[in-house]
């Protein structure tokens, strides 16, 4: 197992952390999302899904909820 962060410039609401977790956490290979204030932290089998893979398609659904990462 894996593990990647991202930061994000403000904390999530209720229902886009909620989306999130849906949408993240059912992919193929992703064992769990945790979304806190101002990160999220998904547990991934990196023999499923690459690394590279899950940070675009994170960042990329992140984007579309309105919310921008950090550095």
């Amino acid at each position: 197992m894996k593990k990647v962060s991202l930061h994000v410039q403000k904390e999530f609401c209720e229902e886009c952390s909620l989306a999130l977790r849906r949408f993240i956490g059912k992919m193929d290979g992703v064992d769990s999302i945790d979304v806190e204030s101002g990160k999220i932290v998904i547990n991934f089998d990196d023999s499923k899904i690459m690394e590279e893979d899950i940070v675009k398609i994170s960042r990329e659904s992140i984007e579309k909820l309105g919310y921008k990462i950090g550095e």
